[in-house]
């Protein structure tokens, strides 16, 4: 997993909750990295679930909850870093039916060695769409958090639900709506 991801995620952290926190979840961690990331490294992602999961059980907020802050947070750092993304798009229903053609492919330009999930269009109209997600890591929640940012950014409601395909969440089907 892209350092990019483990930097921005104590940032929101310290952030949220104060350095302390991150010391905190970081000691409680069996880390490789020690908790020494770079944005443009790359880890583990059992690193990840260990400081999600920690940071779930200092705070008593559930790692879904975590991770729909997470995205916000997220979404507002890669905007920031790399606007060319998203700025000719004209509309967040055709942005998010380009993840694949578009945006992962300069994604991987960015970050090489990212390790991206799927997203495939099984269907779309100018007002509705279906994705299905697909990664072996199931963060599926950052996933929705990230497209509901999209949608922010366009300042367009949406209605975003999601059933999942596997019980594991590797696999979840997201019905869009536009509002």
């Amino acid at each position: 997993m892209k350092g990019i991801i483990f930097t921005e995620f104590l940032d929101l952290v310290e952030e949220k909750f104060g350095l302390a926190m991150v010391d905190e979840i970081i000691e409680q961690s069996k880390l490789e990295s020690n908790g020494i990331y770079t944005a443009v490294g790359t880890y583990e992602f059992s690193e990840m679930l260990q400081l999600i999961s920690h940071l779930s059980e200092n705070t008593n907020i559930s790692v879904d909850d975590l991770l729909m802050v997470y995205s916000e947070h997220l979404f507002k750092a890669l905007i920031k870093t790399h606007p060319n993304l998203v700025e000719h798009y004209k509309d967040p229903m055709n942005l998010l039916a380009s993840i694949e053609n578009h945006i992962h492919v300069e994604v991987q330009k960015i970050y090489p060695e990212a390790q991206l999930p799927t997203f495939v269009l099984e269907e779309k109209t100018d007002d509705k769409m279906t994705l299905v997600y697909k990664s072996e890591r199931a963060l599926y929640m950052l996933g929705k958090g990230l497209m509901l940012e999209t949608f922010k950014l366009f300042k367009t409601p949406v209605e975003i639900s999601f059933e999942k395909i596997n019980d594991s969440g590797t696999e979840v089907r997201f019905f869009i709506e536009k509002k």
